[in-house]
């Protein structure tokens, strides 16, 4: 920091433990200006509570301004100028701190008042660079030029980009501009139509829409654009072992889990992660000790396809991640091959398979109904017709004692309409049905 501005600091002080508010006008903006400054003179502007009359007192040297400035003070080659501070209560709430002065844009180089002009100091001229407003990404963060909050307020799809950016790009959002995100959060809906800010989502890699979320809850826009998914941080729910989680936070971890087995560039099943826990919002119960969630598949379809609608999705698509979210739990449990053969006819399984491993991999649950089913889904391949009985003729008469005969074959015949049925899923299931068949025939 210049050493100026550090000087200037100390007046601050010295304004403060006087009662009088204060503070160096955008520090950080004129400490780079006093970086390149190659004058005499070096100027540092300060906002202040006290009149001029006042500021003489606790500064003789201060001299009243003949500009914007109300009050000029010369200090060893040093030009501190003083202005008064808003004090209009009608104010716009973000007007109350001033961030620049009409010296400021005078004195500043030609590329940093280019800048500036991107926060309404000047002419602005229309573009199509989607990069238009940020500073060059290679310095490892997502910078909106000039004033960010000056700058986000004459284009408020900004911040939604900026929030794209960082998630695609997999870097930080500079500090400044962060705070300007999280201020004009209330602000975006109000100015950017829902169908541009889903234009900037789809832009959003599926590998990236997990961190995309996430910045959107934490800059509290996601709060205004879909509640029923950020209402998901106040439900909670157990994993396996009994620990506690909130369900944002779980399907935060399943949309970061469904791309990576073969569903890379997959937007839309990535979407539906997102919505396939949202009827838990409206199902939970508390009970007995653990929190229930019993048809949140079913009420999170209806949810989502009002939520769609409201985004103005594809009438296509909404049915798409509608019948995902209403399907999701289908492999949840141990099928048998007629579950299996049901599952199969619901369509999209390669979706479907991917979101119950993803489900079951970010609540660290056990895979042992995954991998169950998915040795089925094998068996589900082969037509009904050409199915063979987990027993055959020789096993069958070892089982049950009996030498061949029509009663073996008999039995045979069965065994396999009992696998076909969903009957009988297993070996152990299949000695006991051909016990039972021939004793009781």
């Amino acid at each position: 920091m210049h050493e100026a501005i550090k000087d200037a600091m100390g007046i601050c002080k010295t304004l403060l433990r006087n009662g009088y508010d204060a503070h160096v006008i955008n520090a950080p903006l004129q400490d780079r200006m006093l970086a390149k400054n190659a004058g005499d003179e070096i100027f540092v502007d300060i906002a202040c509570e006290p009149d001029p009359a006042a500021l003489a007192k606790l500064f003789p040297a201060a001299e009243p301004g003949d500009g914007p400035a109300m009050a000029i003070m010369r200090d060893n080659g040093r030009v501190y100028r003083f202005y008064a501070l808003a004090s209009d209560e009608a104010n716009h709430p973000e007007l109350s701190l001033l961030r620049i002065t009409p010296n400021l844009v005078a004195e500043m180089p030609d590329n940093m008042r280019k800048q500036l002009r991107l926060s309404g100091f000047g002419e602005r001229q229309p573009s199509d660079d989607p990069y238009e407003g940020f500073a060059d990404f290679e310095k490892g963060s997502i910078r909106i030029l000039g004033l960010p909050d000056e700058t986000i307020r004459h284009n408020f799809l900004l911040p939604i980009r900026a929030l794209r950016y960082a998630a695609n790009f997999d870097i930080p959002i500079e500090p400044n501009t962060w705070m300007g995100i999280v201020r004009s959060s209330v602000r975006i809906l109000d100015y950017v139509p829902v169908s541009d800010i889903i234009d900037e989502w789809r832009k959003v890699a599926a590998e990236s829409m997990h961190r995309f979320v996430r910045l959107l809850y934490d800059s509290h826009i996601l709060q205004g654009l879909i509640p029923e998914i950020a209402g998901l941080a106040c439900v909670p729910q157990q994993n396996e072992k009994g620990e506690l989680e909130n369900v944002f936070e779980h399907t935060l971890k399943t949309m970061r889990r469904y791309p990576e087995e073969g569903m890379h560039y997959d937007w839309l099943g990535t979407v539906a992660m997102m919505f396939h826990d949202v009827g838990k919002l409206f199902t939970a119960d508390y009970f007995d000790g653990r929190w229930t969630f019993f048809q949140h598949h079913r009420v999170g379809a209806r949810v989502t396809r009002k939520i769609l609608r409201r985004l103005h999705f594809d009438l296509a698509d909404t049915e798409l991640i509608c019948q995902l979210v209403a399907n999701h739990m289908h492999l949840n449990f141990m099928l048998t091959d007629r579950g299996i053969r049901r599952f199969k006819a619901l369509g999209e399984t390669p979706r479907l398979i991917a979101m119950a491993r993803a489900d079951a991999l970010a609540k660290e649950d056990s895979l042992t109904s995954f991998n169950h089913n998915m040795k089925y889904l094998d068996r589900a391949e082969t037509p009904v017709e050409m199915l063979e009985p987990l027993l055959n003729g020789n096993e069958i008469m070892e089982v049950t004692g009996h030498s061949p005969g029509p009663l073996i074959g008999a039995t045979r015949d069965a065994l396999l309409t009992a696998q076909k049925t969903g009957l009988v899923a297993d070996r152990q299931g299949a000695i006991e049905f051909v016990r039972n068949y021939v004793t009781t025939g």
